[in-house]
């Protein structure tokens, strides 16, 4: 069956939320505030007054989308503005097939490049939670990845799925670990040894899957499912180009690399986020067309056409977010929540951790954030996970999971089909390709979780 194109799934989704409206009794859970957040009172669910969502509330979605999502659709079109000012200059891609050259003299490096590059993307979604920084990388990653003989899923792969899977095996991302450990009352950051080994094991996995992949491209392209998408990008090395860095272009390759490094410290140390980010790129593709000496027209012209490439990518980001409209004003995901603790009672513990996995698997789909469905689902899966015998530090690793790798192939997330859309990857093929590495990655999450709950992973 072939899935239709990426927009049309995601309004079809939009409205099979709506249907369910009228279907799926509205209901609410009471919330009150925490530690500055607002969270799930658990054994408060009350049905409400019905809330269908009509036509009129199914076609206004992508438009409430678009505002709620704003900031991200913002920082989408500013990148890739900037990026536009940036290739203009021509520095990236003559640094890439210089970088390219290099690596492919050297045994060495063909061997380390993937594993060094996904190490460090997963140390970042590990530790400061790396998201939609991402979408940044992927703009430089893809050709660099057919620069090197493999294809565009290789470059996104490397900063998406590196951080992908660091974020979901995190031991200090404060967004994911640090909320829900805080609701469920754990003390901060506790059990980062156990952590820490899952990041280890993931971590290796996802390089060993992709390096894999890498190699049977490289030795046969046509294998790639996106062949024919990448032969139509029209992108080709030019041997001309190699060694053939000007001192402009090499000073502009140094702003971009400063940019990435004040993106992560500023995200890391400074709490950066959007509206930082999205300046910290208009002032390089400032800085980078006067160093490049673009005219005025130059500039102009390519930080438009750098903006207008990603329109689709808006467009993905706005509709994910009319899904979460639909299902918010229609008042089911409580309902839905409610209905999904009901599964994981009376089975034996580690079944019912596994059927809590299922249920934050789920929820992911209604709500993309993982800081959003840890305050949703931590006060509820909390008390119920006392109940089954299973230790909190479980409870939070399961939310961890449900949240993390589920993010890979998330058509709700505005992140996961905005580097999709940048990429120009249909959401089908890229789904083919990553189903088997999420089987084992859910699989091995679940020995982790079974060993978790026969330690009693505490405390608590």
């Amino acid at each position: 069956m072939k899935i239709p194109p990426t927009l049309v799934l995601i309004f079809s989704i939009i409205v099979l939320f709506g249907i369910l409206t009228w279907i799926v009794p509205a209901g609410e859970f009471k919330r009150v505030e925490k530690a500055g957040r607002t969270v799930v009172v658990p054994g408060t669910y009350t049905q409400v007054a019905s809330q269908p969502q009509g036509i009129g509330k199914i076609l206004s979605a992508p438009v409430k989308g678009f505002v709620q999502a704003a900031f991200v659709i913002v920082l989408v079109f500013i990148a890739g503005a900037a990026f536009g000012v940036v290739n203009a200059t021509g520095a990236v891609n003559s640094g890439i097939e210089v970088l390219a050259g290099a690596v492919e003299k050297s045994i060495v490096l063909q061997r380390v490049m993937i594993p060094i590059l996904m190490s460090l993307f997963s140390l970042a979604g590990a530790t400061f939670g790396m998201s939609e920084e991402v979408l940044a990388f992927i703009l430089i990653f893809i050709p660099f990845a057919r620069a090197l003989g493999y294809d565009s899923i290789v470059g996104v792969a490397i900063p998406f799925v590196g951080a992908g899977v660091g974020f979901a095996s995190a031991f200090l991302n404060p967004f994911t670990v640090g909320v829900a450990q805080g609701i469920a009352d754990l003390p901060l950051f506790s059990g980062i040894e156990f952590r820490l080994v899952m990041w280890v094991v993931f971590t290796g996995l996802a390089i060993a899957f992709v390096s894999r992949y890498a190699a049977k491209i490289k030795k046969n392209p046509g294998l790639s499912p996106v062949y024919s998408l990448d032969i139509d990008r029209g992108e080709k090395k030019d041997p001309t180009l190699l060694g053939a860095l000007s001192t402009r272009q090499k000073v502009v390759l140094l702003v971009l690399a400063a940019t990435l490094v004040s993106l992560v410290v500023g995200a890391l140390k400074f709490d950066w986020y959007i509206t930082e980010i999205g300046a910290l790129f208009l002032g390089m593709g400032i800085l980078a067309g006067i160093v490049g000496r673009l005219s005025m027209k130059e500039f102009s012209d390519s930080f438009v056409s750098g903006a207008k490439d990603m329109l689709t990518a808006a467009l993905v980001v706005a509709c994910s977010r009319g899904i979460l409209v639909i299902a918010t004003e229609g008042k089911i995901i409580d309902t839905i929540l409610d209905a999904m603790t009901g599964i994981v009672r009376q089975a034996h513990p580690v079944i019912s951790a596994y059927a809590m996995l299922v249920v934050q698997f789920t929820l992911h789909f209604l709500v993309p954030s993982g800081s959003g469905q840890a305050a949703l689902s931590m006060p509820i899966m909390t008390p119920l996970a006392d109940l089954l015998g299973i230790t909190r530090q479980t409870a939070v690793l399961v939310f961890q999971y449900g949240d993390g790798f589920n993010s890979l192939i998330l058509p709700t997330s505005g992140v996961t089909m905005g580097v999709l859309a940048i990429a120009k990857i249909p959401y089908e093929k890229w789904l083919k390709w990553v189903i088997p590495l999420q089987v084992i990655l859910y699989g091995v999450g679940m020995i982790f979780i079974a060993i978790a709950v026969t330690i009693k992973w505490g405390p608590l």
